[in-house]
């Protein structure tokens, strides 16, 4: 299970991991870069489709500025341009440092990132002029958008996968086959989904086959890549279970790719299709619980190491959100269950969980963890990471937890033939102001941390190297005098 040799000293391990760190920080820091700036634009047009729903007639003098335009681009400036961006330099950095050799074919890797980010400018572009493909995760133009992301991706991976190929160690650890596992799938769903021939009801279940993978099959993949690397190396002890980990990712592999239609229940589908999804859906418990078990018990007896390290408290939060937003998609699946959350924001709030207190989670824990080490040089201000910790923790909460409540309410209210369609939208309405207010903290998180990544690049580096593989610093406690101190690096 180890990517180690027991030969190694820590020496040569340290000196390996310099070298990987070292072929890689240029590409890896660039694509944070274009990352926040993506993440700051799609937080400010989210801010503004939210707004929407309480005054319809915000800025609707611009065709550009109205909410048919603004929800789409937000939706793919934060998938394609946040999320995706920095997945690409963080799926590089841990294929390289866990198959112990330095970044191959890096400039293939920029190439990638560059015709990706030109397309999907292109296509965000195309959506504020109106022209669209139509579909929901979609909407980006495949004549002049999709193609440039697809032959971009296609550079990425084969940076990835060379690197792989280059590997120096014989066994691969599980989050090798998580990272590369997403550089294949993620391209062919897609392709799927963007060139697919059929028209129609058949073309909503192709929409909702990619829909749903973009987030099994690729933010999921690399996010568990990276919670199973970070979590043992932050805390120093190995993962739980090597057998839990092979259960975790082909349970995944083999039930995830059919839940997509249990989104179209009720809807001229044939029976066998939506009744298979279900099926699959409620298997996802399986390969679920597998994971948690895992994370959980690596945790146990350490979960004090949360106050010293936040990566590691964005990591385990994320790890737990990963667990509450698959439960509560399997539970959604249930066609009692459906029936009542189906067409309301429930869903909403159910797709916030995953992509936000669940990946951007992730990709937060792994940034505040990846940039000081590249960059040989600390946060600078431990106040600010408190600041941004918890204005994203409690906007996510109330984000997720408002419409949840609303959504559910507003699903009965639809259910209630006697009741007129408008006492929904009453049900739901306070709800979508604790929304907006949910999303100014979210965005106030997104400018600190901004800013204190800004303010890092722009800091001196240490008068002494940090190691690249140094530990949570071990402490040493004094039962006689009470005093505590803290030996070695800080994490």
């Amino acid at each position: 299970m180890t990517t180690l040799d027991t030969s190694s000293s820590p020496m040569e391990l340290r000196k390996v991991a310099a070298q990987a760190d070292e072929s890689v920080k240029q590409f890896v820091l660039g694509t944070f870069i274009i990352g926040l700036i993506w993440l700051i634009i799609g937080t400010l047009l989210g801010d503004i489709a939210s707004f929407k729903l309480h005054w319809p007639n915000l800025l609707t003098s611009s065709p550009a500025m109205t909410f048919g335009r603004v929800r789409p681009v937000h939706l793919n400036t934060l998938i394609y341009g946040w999320a995706s961006n920095v997945m690409f330099g963080i799926s590089l950095w841990l294929m390289a440092r866990l198959v112990r050799t330095p970044g191959r074919w890096i400039p293939s890797a920029w190439t990638g990132t560059l015709i990706w980010n030109l397309g999907l400018l292109a296509g965000v572009m195309g959506l504020f002029f109106g022209d669209t493909d139509g579909m929901e995760w979609l909407e980006l133009r495949r004549t002049y958008a999709d193609l440039p992301m697809i032959v971009g991706a296609a550079f990425i991976a084969a940076s990835v996968w060379r690197t792989l190929g280059a590997r120096q160690v014989h066994h691969l650890y599980v989050s090798v086959w998580y990272l590369a596992a997403s550089f294949l799938w993620f391209p062919f769903i897609f392709i799927v989904g963007n060139y697919a021939s059929q028209r129609g009801v058949e073309n909503a279940a192709v929409n909702w086959f990619y829909a749903h993978n973009a987030l099994g099959l690729w933010m999921t993949t690399v996010s568990l890549g990276a919670i199973y690397y970070l979590l043992p190396k932050i805390l120093g002890r190995p993962i739980y279970s090597y057998w839990l980990s092979l259960l975790g990712f082909w349970g995944l592999a083999f039930f995830y790719s059919l839940n997509g239609m249990h989104h179209l229940i009720g809807g001229p589908l044939p029976s066998w299709m939506i009744t298979t999804s279900i099926v699959a859906s409620v298997m996802m418990v399986i390969p679920v619980l597998s994971v948690a078990v895992n994370h959980h018990m690596t945790m146990v007896g350490r979960f004090s190491a949360l106050r010293y390290s936040p990566t590691l408290t964005f990591i385990v939060l994320g790890a737990m959100s990963y667990t509450g937003v698959s439960l509560q998609g399997v539970m959604q699946s249930v066609v009692e269950v459906n029936r009542v959350t189906h067409f309301t924001h429930w869903t909403v709030g159910h797709a916030h969980m995953g992509v936000y207190s669940f990946l951007t989670f992730i990709l937060f824990g792994v940034m505040y963890y990846v940039s000081p080490r590249l960059l040989n040089r600390e946060w600078p201000s431990a106040a600010l990471i408190r600041w941004h910790f918890w204005l994203v923790l409690v906007g996510v909460f109330l984000y997720v937890f408002g419409l949840a409540y609303g959504g559910v309410m507003q699903g009965l209210a639809l259910n209630a033939t006697e009741k007129p369609f408008s006492e929904s939208v009453a049900a739901v309405l306070p709800w979508l102001w604790v929304r907006s207010l949910a999303a100014l903290l979210l965005t106030a998180g997104h400018f600190i941390f901004a800013y204190h990544f800004y303010l890092l690049l722009k800091s001196s580096p240490a008068k002494e190297e940090l190691s690249p593989w140094h530990e949570i610093s071990p402490l040493v406690v004094d039962l006689s005098g009470g005093r505590i101190e803290s030996k070695g690096a800080t994490v």
